[in-house]
């Protein structure tokens, strides 16, 4: 039997089939059902809770996709991914190998997950023996990486043979079938909200994915468009991953998935994750996100610690007023507010940057980690008072 190697369509209609992500997500009701859901453990070896292992860091704070039972790194085995993360913890344990997955979990876990995101975007001589070694216990394997693993000889063989699938969230529609930017997302009638970021890695997807859920629960209706790996793993309906498209696509590509979530949803915001940082030379995803979405508003996530740009230390980080007036120059736009990633700042400090950057900038400033997310969606309802007066009263 040939084994089953998936392409994840560029533009995404609602997923069927096996993994499918849950229709409803986060509520009692769904406690009984999580055993229809794959599950999965994230491989993430010597990076989890740090850059390069953003991938695994989003699967453990959010996935519909998975039920991610556990997290491999054997330099913080023994722990919880939770507490690791950010100091909350929960079900999730972080082993030392796949030996230790196999002897901890009741069953053989359905899926190994490749929860990195390093630079070179390929796969180490290491990484590759686990990813064998995963294949050979019958699991199949979703990877984010632009080494395609599908067309890995040794690696597709492997599948074959045991019969299992691999998943390659990054490898693109052919080119015949992608789609070229017609216009079309201008007649979309929700209010369509990027967030943007000052540089790669620094927590736009986990802003958007807070803000669509605090959204939602007030009773507006929001869809969240992923553009990169994590969100599509995570479970995101509808998305592209931008990177891994040829620029003259990009921007239809994009419109494409929007235009169907307002259409297939009816929803009163759409929310669209960024990629990379419009000012980073490294990185043009940003400009096409602009371009193809035409966002009404932005939302700029910012490391006021971070000196230098990740994975390129000759490069300083630009700083927010500076970003915010390339993207307002840029595109046809305004931000409505920065949310703050919190690395290397202590509670104080937190509480200082929000004052006087809020003070500095005339935005409202917050951070969708550390501080209530009812804040973060005060910033969207007060750009947007309207939206609380379409909404039914919904308690937070």
């Amino acid at each position: 039997m040939k084994t089953e190697i998936q392409t994840v369509d560029t533009v995404r209609r609602p997923v069927r089939g096996a993994q499918a992500p849950p229709t409803i997500r986060d509520t009692p009701a769904q406690s009984s059902s999580l055993t229809q859901i794959p599950t999965a453990v994230v491989y993430c070896e010597g990076n989890f809770a740090r850059i390069d292992g953003k991938t695994a860091n989003g699967l453990v704070r959010h996935s519909q996709a998975y039920r991610i039972v556990s997290v491999i790194d054997s330099t913080s085995s023994g722990k919880n991914s939770g507490q690791v993360l950010d100091d909350v913890i929960n079900t999730i344990p972080i082993l030392e190998s796949l030996d230790a997955v196999v002897g901890h979990a009741t069953s053989l876990p359905d899926t190994f997950i490749y929860g990195m995101a390093p630079s070179t975007g390929r796969l180490s001589p290491a990484d590759r023996g686990v990813v064998l070694d995963a294949i050979a216990r019958g699991m199949n394997i979703v990877s984010g990486l632009h080494e395609y693993l599908s067309d890995d000889p040794e690696i597709a063989q492997a599948a074959s043979e045991r019969r299992v699938s691999i998943r390659d969230i990054r490898k693109p529609k052919l080119s015949k079938d992608m789609r070229l930017f017609d216009g079309s997302v201008a007649r979309v009638d929700a209010l369509r909200i990027a967030v943007l970021g000052t540089d790669c890695a620094i927590g736009k997807r986990t802003t958007a994915t807070v803000l669509a859920r605090a959204l939602n629960a007030k009773g507006i209706k929001t869809v969240l468009v992923g553009t990169g790996q994590t969100g599509l793993m995570q479970g995101a309906k509808y998305g592209v991953a931008m990177d891994a498209v040829p620029p003259q696509f990009c921007c239809g590509e994009l419109e494409g998935a929007i235009v169907a979530a307002s259409e297939a949803e009816q929803p009163d915001v759409i929310l669209i994750e960024g990629q990379g940082a419009l000012s980073h030379p490294a990185f043009c995803t940003s400009a096409f996100i602009l371009r193809g979405s035409q966002p009404d508003a932005v939302i700029l996530q910012h490391a006021p610690k971070r000196a230098r740009r990740c994975d390129f230390p000759n490069m300083r980080m630009p700083n927010a007023t500076s970003e915010i007036a390339l993207i307002e120059a840029f595109a046809d736009t305004k931000v409505i507010g920065v949310t703050l990633n919190h690395e290397g700042m202590s509670e104080a400090e937190i509480t200082n940057t929000i004052v006087a950057q809020t003070e500095k900038l005339s935005l409202p400033v917050t951070d969708a980690l550390s501080r209530p997310a009812a804040h973060l969606l005060a910033m969207v309802v007060g750009a947007y008072p309207g939206l609380q007066q379409r909404a039914p009263s919904v308690a937070i």
